[in-house]
């Protein structure tokens, strides 16, 4: 299977849901959202939000959600010294099924024609995987909003709570002193096999990855990661070479 994934070194690019991400382009470097190659379709751009206290949305992160699959394709958030408990009440995207407000809240009886619901997960044996994970938030309303659905693919328990999560721990370790520290996870979906239930409708997602970019001063470091391979773990998958507008990690890059 081929994976295209195009990341951002040094210019990084990767809740309203549109044909754009003009109402959240701060959660990518220099504005620019990571192009991919085949083209997508059946995607929505979500700019994930919750209300402040003045009922206004605020903008917390980037996502591009795939509604034919049901999961994200990615999630693209700015790293920020990361220090939150976790709250799981999930949320979903009312926009997705054609219900007309800004922001992600509870799911209604009439969620689920176009994504994920909290059902679709019940005695599945995977987890919902974060793109955007808990230990990466610094604030109450991030941490929040990282648990909605079209955050979530489907994801092996094992390796979510393990290798994934010992990931995760080592990235904020690897980002804690740049200036400023832009990630990009997304998944690779397995299109043949969706979540066994009578009726599957989520695909399941083969591969986790993470594109990282960590600017210090004039200096942009990028490095790129997926998993699991083949014993199970994550492998890292450092960039080198000269810096552009936007340099491609993993380009028809062939997993086995």
């Amino acid at each position: 299977m081929k994976l295209f994934v195009f990341l951002l070194l040094p210019h990084l690019s990767l809740s309203e849901v549109g044909q754009n991400f003009n109402k959240c382009k701060q959660f990518f470097l220099s504005n620019s959202p990571p192009q991919f190659t085949p083209a997508l379709s059946s995607s929505a751009h979500i700019c994930q939000c919750l209300w402040d206290n003045n009922d206004k949305p605020i903008y917390l992160y980037a996502t591009l959600y795939n509604t034919a699959w049901r999961i994200p394709i990615y999630s693209a958030y700015v790293l920020k010294s990361p220090h939150m408990g976790r709250c799981d009440a999930w949320f979903i995207e009312p926009q997705l099924d054609s219900i007309n407000e800004p922001c992600m809240r509870a799911e209604g009886p009439n969620n689920g024609n176009k994504q994920a619901v909290n059902s679709d997960y019940e005695k599945s044996n995977y987890d919902k995987g974060h793109l955007y994970p808990v230990q990466h938030t610094n604030n109450h309303l991030s941490m929040l909003a990282t648990s909605t659905l079209t955050n979530a693919a489907p994801q092996d328990l094992t390796f979510n709570r393990g290798q994934w999560s010992k990931h995760e721990t080592a990235v904020i370790l690897d980002l804690q002193s740049c200036d400023e520290a832009y990630v990009v996870t997304g998944v690779v979906p397995d299109t043949n096999k969706g979540i066994p239930t009578n009726n599957p409708r989520v695909t399941v997602s083969k591969y986790y990855w993470r594109a990282t970019c960590c600017k210090q001063g004039s200096t942009f470091i990028g490095k790129g990661y997926f998993g699991p391979d083949n014993n199970g773990k994550v492998q890292s998958l450092p960039i080198t070479g000269p810096t552009g507008l936007q340099q491609k990690l993993i380009n028809d890059y062939q997993v086995t």
